[in-house]
C-alpha cells in the first residue's frame, strides 16, 4: 500500500475513534461528538470544533422561547388574569438563562477537559506499559459519547417520563398564559408549544450533560482502576492529581444553570404567592451540597490509591531521613568529618533541611484531588442565581452593606 493513501487510512480511523496518538498520548473530547453534534453541523449551526456559537444560541433559544412570547401575547388568552407570560420568571430563567448557558458550557468543557486526558499521559501517571489500557478506557468513553441509541433513549425519556409529571402535577388553581384554571391539558396554543417543544429541548439537553457526567466519571474509574504513578511529595499536594480537581470548574456553568432553573421556581413563589425566601433556605442550602457532592464526590474514587502512595512515601522518606541523619549525627555530632573540613559552607545543613521540606510535603498530602478553593468556587457559582432574590428581603443598599461585611 502506498505510505500515503497509508497515512489517510490511519488519519480516518483516529477520526472516526476520537484519538490522536501524539506521542502515545490520546484526545478525547467529552463535547465533540453524539448524534445532536452530527445534525447540527449538517445543519450548520456547530463546526468541527464548537464554532458558530452565537448562531446556535440564537437559534435553539429562539425556538424555545420567542414563539411562546408570539402566541401568550397575540393568542386569545394574553389579556387573562392569571400569571402572564411576562411576569413568569420560572420561564424567562429557564429559557433566557439557563438553556443558553448549558449550550455554551460546551465550549469550557472541551476546553479545560481534553487537556486534562493527555495530562495523565504526559505528567506519567500512567506509565507506558499501562497506556494501551488507559488508551481503552478513552476509546470507551468515546462509544458512549458517540452512541445514537444512549441519545435516543434520553429524547425518548424527555418525552416519556416529562409528559407523564406534567400529568402527574397539581392542577392548577388559576389561569396561566399557558392553561386554564383547574386542568392540566386545558391548554393554550402557548401552552402547547410550551409543553411539547420548549419543555422538551430544555430537558433534552440538560440530559445530555448529565449524561457526559456519566461518561467522564466512568472514565475516570476506569483510570483509578490503573497502578496509578503517584508521588507522596509532589508539590501539588495530592500526589501530581491536584490538576483533576481543577476539573470541577469546568463544569460550574452547568451547576449555574440548574441554580438559574430553581432560583426561577423560587422567585415565581415569593413574587406571586407571597411566601418568604428564608422558608427555602433548607432546599437551596441542600441543593447546592447535592450538586457539589454530584460534581466532587465522584473524584473519592482516586482516595485509595493516593491514601497507599501517602503512606508508601512516609515510609520511604522515613528510611531515608533516618539514614541520613544517622550520617549527619556522625560526622558533625560525633566527629567523624575529615579534619580539614568545615561546618560552615557546607552542603549538608541545606540537604537535611530539603529533606525536612520534602518529608513535610508528603505528610500534608491530601487523599482527595481537590480542595477548599475548589469546593467553594462550585458553592460560590451554583448559589449565584439566587442572588438577586435577596433583594426580596433587604434594600439595595443593605445588601451592598452585607455583602461588604462578609468581604471584609
Amino acid at each position: 500500500m502506498p505510505p500515503v493513501q497509508e497515512q489517510h487510512m490511519k488519519d480516518g480511523v483516529s477520526a472516526r475513534s476520537g484519538m490522536n496518538f501524539l506521542g502515545g498520548s490520546p484526545d478525547f473530547s467529552l463535547v465533540l461528538g453524539g448524534p445532536l453534534y452530527q445534525l447540527l453541523r449538517k445543519t450548520h449551526l456547530e463546526g468541527d470544533h464548537l464554532e458558530l456559537l452565537y448562531r446556535r444560541l440564537l437559534v435553539i433559544t429562539s425556538i424555545a422561547w420567542l414563539p411562546l412570547l408570539l402566541l401568550a401575547t397575540i393568542g386569545p388568552f394574553a389579556g387573562s388574569a392569571g400569571l402572564s407570560f411576562l411576569r413568569d420568571v420560572e420561564v424567562h430563567a429557564r429559557f433566557l438563562v439557563a438553556l443558553p448557558v448549558l449550550i455554551a458550557a460546551e465550549l469550557l468543557v472541551h476546553a479545560r477537559l481534553t487537556p486534562i486526558v493527555r495530562r495523565f499521559v504526559d505528567l506519567r501517571i500512567i506509565l507506558p506499559a499501562d497506556l494501551p489500557r488507559f488508551n481503552r478506557a478513552v476509546e470507551s468513553a468515546v462509544r458512549l459519547r458517540n452512541s445514537v441509541p444512549l441519545e435516543s433513549a434520553l429524547l425518548a425519556c424527555v418525552y416519556i417520563v416529562g409528559l407523564w409529571l406534567w400529568s402527574d402535577r397539581v392542577v392548577l388553581g388559576t389561569a396561566t398564559w399557558y392553561a386554564q384554571a383547574g386542568g392540566r391539558w386545558e391548554l393554550t396554543p402557548a401552552g402547547f408549544w410550551y409543553v411539547f417543544v420548549s419543555l422538551p429541548i430544555a430537558q433534552f439537553i440538560l440530559l445530555r450533560w448529565y449524561m457526559r457526567f456519566f461518561i467522564w466519571y466512568r472514565f475516570l474509574w476506569q483510570v483509578s482502576r490503573i497502578n496509578l504513578n503517584l508521588i507522596a511529595s509532589h508539590p501539588d499536594r495530592c500526589g501530581g492529581m491536584g490538576f483533576l480537581g481543577k476539573t470541577s470548574w469546568a463544569f460550574g456553568p452547568i451547576l449555574f444553570a440548574q441554580g438559574a432553573m430553581l432560583a426561577g421556581v423560587v422567585a415565581s413563589r415569593v413574587l406571586y404567592r407571597g411566601e418568604s425566601l428564608l422558608s427555602f433556605k433548607l432546599q437551596i442550602g441542600g441543593f447546592i451540597a447535592f450538586f457539589l457532592l454530584v460534581i466532587l464526590g465522584p473524584l473519592l474514587m482516586f482516595t485509595p490509591e493516593m491514601a497507599a502512595a501517602r503512606r508508601k512515601g512516609l515510609a520511604e522518606f522515613a528510611l531515608l531521613a533516618q539514614r541520613y541523619v544517622e550520617g549527619f549525627q556522625q560526622k558533625w555530632i560525633a566527629g567523624q568529618h575529615a579534619p580539614d573540613e568545615e561546618l560552615l559552607g557546607t552542603g549538608d545543613i541545606q540537604s537535611l533541611a530539603d529533606l525536612g521540606n520534602s518529608f513535610g510535603l508528603a505528610r500534608d498530602m491530601r487523599v482527595v484531588p481537590f480542595g477548599l478553593d475548589d469546593i467553594t468556587r462550585l458553592a460560590a457559582v451554583t448559589a449565584a442565581p439566587f442572588l438577586p432574590l435577596l433583594l426580596t428581603i433587604w434594600s439595595p443598599e443593605e445588601l451592598i452593606m452585607r455583602l461588604i461585611k462578609v468581604v471584609f
